[in-house]
């Protein structure tokens, strides 16, 4: 799915020097997900907004490419049809020191005509290079 760079971003992270409505995906995951910046979120929880639009976009590639090699799968499965996601709510970001991070997230979606969530506690790492890393998750009800 292609979104333009002046659409709402799907993460939804607000506008804070406006106060106004979500930042627009360019200047939000875009600017993660494509350009020179690409895979160069500057924290964990930019990368896990980052992640989340990926999801919503369908964009495998980013998400692989996010994640840590020691957990990361060989392959994702496709989206199962009819597949919507409805939105992200950030619980919490802690920074444990300057290479480890968590973020508490609820991601809400419809599959069937049901609507679903996930409440996940993610731990990211940053790499050699600089760029953070999604590790892996323990759900929560």
């Amino acid at each position: 799915m292609d979104l333009s760079p002046d659409a709402p971003c799907p993460c939804g992270r607000p506008d804070r020097q406006r106060r106004g409505p979500p930042l627009a995906y360019g200047a939000c995951c875009g600017r993660w997900h494509h350009g020179p910046q690409q895979l160069q979120a500057p924290d964990a929880e930019s990368l896990m907004r980052s992640r989340y639009s990926a999801f919503v976009l369908g964009l495998h590639d980013y998400l692989l490419a996010t994640w840590h090699p020691d957990t990361r799968p060989a392959t994702l499965d496709p989206d199962e049809p009819g597949l919507r996601w409805l939105g992200l709510e950030v619980r919490r970001h802690v920074a444990q020191d300057a290479d480890h991070a968590m973020v508490e997230f609820v991601a809400r979606c419809k599959l069937g005509g049901r609507a679903q969530r996930l409440h996940e506690c993610s731990r990211f790492v940053r790499d050699a290079q600089g760029h953070w890393l999604y590790l892996d998750g323990e759900f929560r009800d």
